[in-house]
């Protein structure tokens, strides 16, 4: 498979909904659609590391393909905004790299070995 930039990504969603999804849900529908999509991670994501089991209504679900649902309503929303997001991910990068330089390396919570990662 290849891979594709951001900005691939976002010309191609747009390209998709304005063709085969015929027009974008409006802003507050697609941040209603958003947070649908992050909870069914949720879901599975707290069965699957978490203290939860898993149900019959789980089978057959993919953290993938529901990580890959969370980003394409994001990107939906970042087309519909104005938002480059390639643009947006750069400065965010800058920004934690700044203000986190040293914040994490002197953080003792991080130097403890936890019981709780995979």
């Amino acid at each position: 498979m290849n891979s594709i930039t951001i900005q691939e990504a976002q010309e191609k969603v747009d390209q998709w909904i304005t063709s085969t999804g015929v027009r974008y849900f409006n802003e507050l529908t697609n941040l209603g659609i958003l947070m649908e999509e992050v909870g069914e991670l949720s879901r599975l994501m707290v069965r699957k590391y978490g203290e939860q089991s898993f149900k019959e209504s789980d089978k057959g679900k993919e953290m993938a393909d529901e990580m890959a649902d969370v980003l394409w309503v994001l990107i939906c929303l970042a087309n519909q905004t104005g938002v480059n997001l390639t643009e947006a991910l750069e400065i965010n990068f800058n920004k934690k790299s700044s203000r986190d330089s040293i914040r994490h390396i002197d953080n003792e919570k991080l130097k403890i070995d936890n019981k709780h990662t995979s």
